[in-house]
């Protein structure tokens, strides 16, 4: 499209932008806190982007490398003749392609995959990372919103039918001419998702949906619709379930717009903190809590808070099978062992489906009045945090004490959401260097500023569109906490070289998981509408390139990324985002700092990589 302005009016739009501008700067340093010095965004043209402090990048030519990026940016737009540098991922199945989990050279070279070890994590190194795009499946097109899409996803979108015919009889999914619809159902609550909620609340009144339980853990999570119906209770759930035979599960709840992430319990820990979530679900979620010494269920002992409960629906609950009735007494053992209290085992009258609820102790008085101490406590330098690549082991931790212990439940959502949590103590120092409730409230102002005033009203986007959010480096997760008000969800990445604030991120009741972005992300190609990279690029120990590359495969057509950082940096990601055809909408400096604001296209490039 070509625009023709007049001088008259390019002189008054320059102007406009100019006094927008100005405005915008004179806000930020009026509120920002001085410990987070962040460039303040600008409104521009929706018609084109601003390089008046900025001056742009060119696309790399068919001579350079990827990788390799000039030092001086030149302000090039795109050319219909420029020799495109990238390639498709040709291979079968490319359009799904998870890095860490399709890398079968890896699985094949296991010696054992009788924990599920072929489930997990196996990352290829930078070096053998395919340099080429994820294709898109074809006839893919922009996601359905929310909240419709919690119901209907577009088929082309997740071109697999297997679980309509596989769970026909569970209700979990069914086909209707180009869409998926999701009735709501699942393996043990085939009359839907909601009933089965409101029946947990009538076993538990104290477990009080939406208030005192706030963040839940879904283990095998199959299409999440439990995940999705619990936000009509103000509940968030983070869901997981393996890239198994169970085709596409995970990829269908992303789809929807419910937060879900692929893993297995195997031999390493969950990517998350202990004493994180206010409850643990399984709903016949083929998990084997009985085998290996009950081992697995150590590990939800582990990321269960202190008086949370573990939620169980499974044959083994009200079967009368003798095999059934023998997990049920194995399981019942190991649960006695961790000294965790039955509250409640009931069966459904409508539905004929039993759901047993235990609770963890809230103190470590019953876990001392075991007599035999199996599992036993963990060595005191086991730290109960560490959780990247780090095995499972069949101990248990003591639950915290004394000044700043984190043990205590938070407070009531949704005032936990800005409440600093009780162990944040003012001795403790914060991540930019004040004490933590300082850092942390000046943290929770500035995001709330950055959002009101800049990223709702500034940078171009339509949050209407907006579902799937990842914060790529969350700090104390002030960004998803000034979006709580919004209809979308925020996953929250603490970054594994940076200082550890996922618990606080939790205990606000958010969710979130640790990473380290030198490697792929477990999640499906074009799972998020928005990426916001906060100073992540600068402060990574490896290749940018490879993370903006995995940047892409994660977003959506269409979806936005945010990035702020500095200008050096920044002028190196704008190179390869427009070899990639993104569009690069904001561009907008502050001395060192830059914001950047860019949109995916639906461009895929013509040529393949086999």
């Amino acid at each position: 499209m070509i625009f023709v302005f007049d001088r008259r009016s390019q002189y008054l739009s320059f102007l406009l932008l100019s006094f927008i501008a100005l405005l915008l700067i004179v806000l930020w340093e009026n509120s920002a806190p001085p410990e987070i010095a962040e460039p303040a965004p600008a409104k521009f043209n929706q018609n084109g982007r601003s390089s008046t402090n900025n001056p742009g990048s060119k696309v790399w030519n068919s001579t350079q490398v990827p990788g390799k990026h000039p030092s001086n940016a030149v302000d090039l737009e795109v050319e219909e003749d420029v020799h495109d540098m990238w390639e498709l991922c040709a291979w079968e199945g490319a359009q799904d392609y998870i890095p860490c989990l399709d890398n079968s050279k890896a699985i094949e070279a296991l010696p054992s995959t009788k924990l599920f070890q072929h489930r997990e994590r196996h990352c290829p190194s930078e070096e053998d990372l395919p340099k080429c795009l994820v294709p898109l499946p074809k006839g893919y097109k922009k996601p359905i919103q929310w909240i419709l899409s919690r119901d209907q996803i577009w088929l082309k979108n997740v071109p697999h039918t297997g679980l309509v015919s596989y769970k026909k009889d569970q209700n979990w999914v069914k086909q209707e001419e180009d869409k998926f619809i999701f009735p709501g159902g699942g393996t043990q609550f085939k009359t839907g998702a909601l009933h089965y909620i409101e029946f947990i609340q009538e076993m538990v009144p104290s477990i009080a949906w939406g208030k005192h339980t706030r963040v839940v853990l879904d283990v095998g999570c199959g299409v999440a619709s439990f995940g999705g119906y619990l936000f009509d209770k103000d509940v968030i759930t983070m869901s997981f379930a393996p890239k198994d035979e169970h085709e596409a599960q995970v990829q269908f709840a992303l789809e929807r717009g419910i937060p879900a992430f692929s893993a297995v319990m195997g031999t390493q820990r969950l990517v998350f903190p202990s004493n994180a979530f206010d409850a643990v679900h399984c709903a016949s979620c083929r998990v084997s809590w009985h085998a290996e010494g009950g081992i697995l269920l150590v590990e939800l002992n582990r990321v269960l808070r202190p008086g949370g409960v573990f939620i169980w629906s499974a044959t083994p609950v009200y079967s009368s099978s003798d095999e059934d009735k023998k997990i049920w007494t194995d399981t019942l053992t190991i649960v006695q062992r961790l000294s965790w209290s039955l509250l409640v085992k009931r069966q459904d009258p409508q539905t004929g489906v039993g759901v047993v609820v235990f609770q963890k102790p809230e103190d470590n008085e019953l876990y001392d009045l075991r007599e035999v101490l199996d599992p036993p406590y963990c060595k005191e330098d086991d730290k109960p945090d560490a959780a990247w690549y780090v095995p499972m082991k069949a101990c248990i931790h003591r639950i915290p004490t004394g000044e700043g212990a984190r043990s205590k439940w938070p407070r009531e959502w949704p005032l936990r959401v800005e409440s600093p949590p009780s162990w944040l103590t003012g001795s403790k120092k914060g991540i930019y260097g004040s004490p933590a409730v300082q850092d942390y409230e000046s943290d929770t102002a500035h995001w709330k500023h950055v959002i009101q005033k800049s990223y709702l009203e500034g940078v171009g986007l339509n949050w209407s569109t907006i579902r799937n959010v990842m914060d790529m480096k969350a700090g104390y997760g002030g960004f998803a906490a000034a979006l709580i008000t919004q209809q979308l969800w925020v996953m929250n990445i603490v970054p594994v070289n940076e200082p550890d604030t996922l618990p606080i991120i939790f205990d606000r009741g958010l969710i979130g998981m640790y990473h380290d972005w030198c490697e792929p992300h477990s999640t499906y190609p074009r799972s998020y509408d928005l990426l916001h990279a906060d100073h992540l690029l600068s402060t990574i120990k490896c290749n940018d390139f490879n993370l903006v590359l995995e940047m892409d495969r994660i977003l959506r057509p269409e979806g936005w990324a945010i990035f702020r950082d500095r200008v050096t940096t920044l002028g190196k990601v704008e190179e390869i985002l427009q070899s990639l055809h993104w569009k690069v909408v904001l561009s907008y400096t502050q001395e060192n700092e830059q914001l950047l604001v860019a949109q995916k296209t639906f461009w895929r490039p013509e040529g393949t990589s086999r």
